[in-house]
């Protein structure tokens, strides 16, 4: 299977589908969501976007799907392309495909090695061999503090740093023999799968996209329509819970001249909704997922 969607009945649910609405699948992958839309709404349009060529041969033969191969930080853009305003709802499930987890090539898991490059867009020249090698040990413990949630951020970065003066990191093998050193006693794996989360934060500049993301989800839902995001680490989920509750990142509430809140959401799940046991035992991957509704106001 390309990808088992998480929390599918629950997120089809939070959408609250019209039968004739304008949809927005922002994180395509194998169409699982996509296709439970469709199923929803026996006319209406939907709008799917994927930067991963690959995930193009899922495509659903069915003329109310529109699927755009780009990033969905240009959602506000190809929907005014495709006379495709105001939406009803938008999806965005932000895991990495099963379908990318288990390619060797493409560098999003530990257990294959292979070269470091965890670009969701093949086509980008920035990978995470350019950004080990490249960036320097400031930008580098940037990345591990904030993207990885790594207490010894300084540390991997210096030992980085060091290691590439004399040989270039080219292999997760590499980076690996570099700062195993560091992970802490019976947590390798944790230590290893935060340093990658990291890397890959940064080669697709996935925390500007969800901004941007978040931000146009404003201009292009009608009064109403329904914001869905699945997210799988806290600084994702902080995000997103930050936005809807305030409108903006930071979570700070911001008020007009007479006092009154400057909302632009309300949420319809005061926490976020997370798998069920059952779905955890099928879906081991959907153990770190939280789910968050919202509805424009």
């Amino acid at each position: 299977m390309y990808h088992q969607p998480v929390m599918l009945k629950e997120s089809i649910q939070g959408l609250n589908i019209k039968p004739n609405g304008i949809y927005v699948d922002a994180t395509y992958g194998g169409g699982g969501h996509s296709a439970a839309i469709l199923q929803g709404m026996p006319k209406g349009r939907l709008i799917a976007f994927d930067q991963d060529k690959d995930a193009l041969v899922n495509r659903i033969n069915d003329v109310r799907l529109t699927l755009v191969n780009h990033n969905f930080r240009y959602l506000k853009q190809f929907l005014k392309y495709y006379n495709s305003l105001p939406a009803d709802g938008i999806i965005a499930d932000l895991g990495v495909s099963s379908h990318q987890l288990d390619s060797k090539e493409r560098g999003f898991s530990t257990r294959f090695g292979g070269d470091l490059d965890l670009r969701m867009n093949q086509n980008q020249k920035v990978n995470a061999q350019y950004i080990v090698n490249e960036y320097n040990e400031e930008q580098l413990a940037f990345l591990f503090k904030n993207y990885g949630e790594l207490s010894a951020y300084s540390a991997i970065a210096h030992e980085i740093v060091k290691e590439r003066a004399s040989n270039k990191i080219k292999l997760f093998e590499d980076l690996k023999r570099t700062i195993e050193h560091l992970a802490p006693k019976k947590e390798e794996n944790k230590f290893f799968a935060q340093i990658m989360q990291a890397l890959r934060i940064e080669v697709n500049q996935e925390i500007d996209s969800l901004k941007e993301l978040l931000q146009q989800a404003v201009e292009v839902l009608r009064q109403g329509g329904r914001l869905v995001v699945i997210s799988y680490h806290s600084l994702e989920d902080r995000i997103v819970k930050n936005f809807i509750k305030t409108g903006n990142f930071e979570g700070v509430v911001e008020k007009d001249f007479f006092g009154n809140k400057k909302l632009v959401f309300k949420s319809i799940t005061s926490k976020p909704i997370v798998p069920s046991a059952e779905e955890i035992k099928q879906n081991s991957r959907s153990r770190s997922a939280k789910l968050r509704i919202a509805e424009k106001l």
